[in-house]
């Protein structure tokens, strides 16, 4: 109990050299703060820690203190203790270069960050609930039981996964038990793991949607899988051309990035394949619980629990930042999966998953979300109706849902509107960005995330947009 006060100190690593002490402690703190180690403003421990870190008497430690304040490397207030001084760089001595001479005069280019961003794949981060999500995480904590801070099941806290399970029968028409839910580290990482798991079942080929993400089909590629594109028409995409491969990966409530929504006989069509085949369909859900038309159609999921792998995210609904995500899986493929992700949960954090569960079961998640819904179709109507009147020659296609819209534009247009929003400092994205390799230039088109800005940018992301359509 003598040394009890010495716990109460900041940490501070010193390597100390050389038997005096005092003079030994001096360099070391001099070299600390000369190399950078040590920043300017950064609180030192109090003589009284550091002498007991150290094992010194405290008064050696105090005289070593106020000779380098003494010299001007720390500052010593009283209240503020001893912190790392503030070092102006040397005056200059020689005269400065002469100016450059004059130039012809050069047009400028256009910003070198965007003034707005309307990139697909990301919700208004300012709207995340913090306040909520802080009282969430408090009652999480304080409810929480000790070995929750250990390392933990592979799958996830049974917390969480059982509130998903809740929640996903419920929302998303999931079948499911809590069992059968993995948490993951985000859509990628879920993606990594089946995909390791079917290589591991000598699976060669998943096939992919001829627009899509790169780097999901990379991870497959990766993984030892080969990637057939499906083609697709009018009505999406073509599972009725699936052959030879042993998965495919769809989003069937809102393909990304045309935004269509499978078609019912395609929906069952590709889940007749699976039974048929023995293949396995793999849903990305990213976006379905945002349907602003009508009541958002069931996960496909719902309708073979054992042919199909469900993955969802928070990234969209809440936030990327949090790495939240979720997979359901075939009955059959828990134990591969949980193989594949390893001995423990190493990549979800235990009170990140007590907080997510406690957002959900206390109703906090579906009033962000019923909020979301209402602000996200207000800026999709605005977009709608701001297009129509500025760009008649442009059109909105795609179902009325998810966090982005597809400008269709007349062909050959695209890359020109795309140098015209960068000139105008505008982000936005290609639709011809998301096709796949070797598949043929369709629709020219713009991806347009409305719901990327924060509400006190979105009129003038909007009317940039309108500035640079055709």
């Amino acid at each position: 109990m003598a040394n009890e006060w010495a716990t109460f100190g900041a940490d501070l690593h010193l390597e100390l050299r050389g038997p005096r002490r005092r003079a030994g402690l001096m360099d070391a703190l001099r070299e600390a703060v000369r190399s950078g180690r040590l920043e300017a403003g950064t609180r030192l421990p109090s003589s009284r820690s550091l002498a007991a870190d150290l094992g010194m008497a405290r008064n050696t430690v105090a005289d070593a203190y106020a000779e380098l304040v003494a010299e001007g490397w720390l500052t010593a207030r009283q209240g503020s203790g001893t912190r790392v001084a503030r070092r102006t760089a040397p005056r200059r001595t020689t005269p400065p270069s002469p100016p450059p001479r004059p130039s012809a005069p050069v047009r400028p280019g256009p910003p070198a960050a965007p003034a707005h961003d309307l990139k697909a794949g990301t919700p208004d981060l300012a709207s995340f609930p913090r306040a909520e999500w802080l009282k969430a995480y408090r009652r999480a904590l304080t409810a929480a039981p000790n070995e929750a801070f250990g390392y933990g099941d592979p799958r996830g806290r049974i917390e969480l996964r059982t509130a998903l399970a809740e929640y996903l029968a419920r929302a998303r028409g999931v079948h499911v038990r809590p069992e059968r839910i993995v948490i993951c580290a985000g859509f990628v990482h879920g993606l990594m793991l089946i995909g390791e798991v079917l290589r591991g079942r000598g699976v060669r080929d998943v096939a992919v949607e001829s627009y899509g993400l790169d780097v999901h089909a990379g991870l497959l590629t990766r993984a030892g899988l080969g990637t057939p594109v499906l083609p697709i028409d009018e009505r999406g995409t073509r599972v009725e051309e699936l052959t030879g491969a042993g998965g495919v990966l769809l989003t069937p409530a809102h393909q990304f990035p045309l935004g269509g929504a499978l078609p019912p006989d395609r929906r069952a069509a590709v889940v007749d394949w699976a039974r048929a085949s023995g293949g396995l369909v793999l849903e990305d859900d990213y976006d379905g619980e945002f349907r602003y038309d009508r009541q958002p159609v069931g996960a496909l999921q719902g309708l073979d629990p054992e042919r199909v792998v469900y993955l969802g995210t928070a990234s969209k609904s809440l936030a990327p930042g949090l790495r939240l995500a979720w997979m359901v899986v075939p009955e059959r493929l828990v134990g591969e999966v949980v193989a594949a992700k390893g001995a423990v949960d190493w990549a979800s954090s235990a009170p990140d998953q007590l907080a997510f569960a406690e957002f959900l079961g206390s109703g906090a998640y579906d009033r962000h979300v019923r909020a979301m819904r209402l602000r996200y179709r207000r800026r999709r109507d605005q977009l709608v109706e701001a297009v129509a009147a500025h760009s008649p020659a442009t059109r909105v296609s795609g179902i009325a849902a998810g966090l982005h819209a597809v400008l269709a534009l007349p062909p050959g247009t695209e890359q020109d509107v795309l140098r015209a929003a960068a000139w105008h400092g505008l982000a936005v994205l290609g639709l011809n960005q998301f096709r796949r390799p070797g598949v043929e230039p369709g629709l020219d088109g713009l991806v347009v995330g409305y719901a990327t800005p924060p509400d006190s940018g979105w009129h003038g992301a909007l009317q940039t947009l309108c500035r640079v359509l055709p």
